[in-house]
């Protein structure tokens, strides 16, 4: 149970770590909404901060205005402007370079991910055939062990059986001189 708690440790840390700083991205650049009541455009020609307070909105640098966020379009056409102009949910970062630094954060998370993944994996695998090895070599030692003894036994009984007949034709003689039958004569 220990091991299992600990594999699971394993990537469960990272997990939680990566949550907590996408958790608190969020809470640090996205600015608390503005109630809907003004339409973007109401925000040309002010100030960025004014603008992105709007959720909903997004500002041009390259000529100060407050436009609404294409949502039926993913990112923002370049007609509309252009993204190194953009921006979007904070005004420090333009909207490439914030695309760009999720794209990096959304891989390294799915990077470590899969390389947890696959050490918890290979941890899980190689731990299995270790003790699978040991079991087959215990019961290799095992078997060794009873045949030994089987084959001890048989050996055994086979000399017994041959000093019963060695004995009853009279051949079993003093072992301790084998050349003794050839005084007799």
């Amino acid at each position: 149970m220990e091991d299992r708690w600990m594999q699971h440790r394993l990537w469960i840390l990272p997990l939680l770590l990566s949550l907590a700083m996408v958790w608190g991205s969020q809470a640090i650049s996205t600015p608390a909404p503005v109630p809907l009541s003004r339409p973007c455009h109401f925000f040309s020609g002010r100030t960025c901060e004014e603008c992105l307070k709007n959720v909903t909105c997004l500002w041009c640098t390259t000529n100060n205005t407050c436009l609404d966020y294409p949502v039926r379009t993913v990112f923002p056409p370049s007609s509309l402007c252009a993204m190194s102009h953009a921006r979007w949910g904070a005004c420090w970062i333009n909207f490439e370079a914030l695309i760009i630094a999720m794209s990096v954060v959304l891989g390294v998370l799915l990077l470590s991910v899969t390389a947890c993944c696959c050490y918890c994996c290979y941890c899980r695998k190689s731990a299995s055939s270790r003790l699978r090895l040991e079991a087959e070599e215990e019961n290799l030692l095992r078997e060794r062990e009873k045949r030994k003894q089987l084959s001890d036994e048989r050996n055994n009984k086979r000399t017994i059986k041959h000093n019963e007949i060695r004995k009853k034709y009279g051949l079993l003689q003093d072992m301790d001189h084998p050349y003794s039958k050839f005084d007799d004569e």
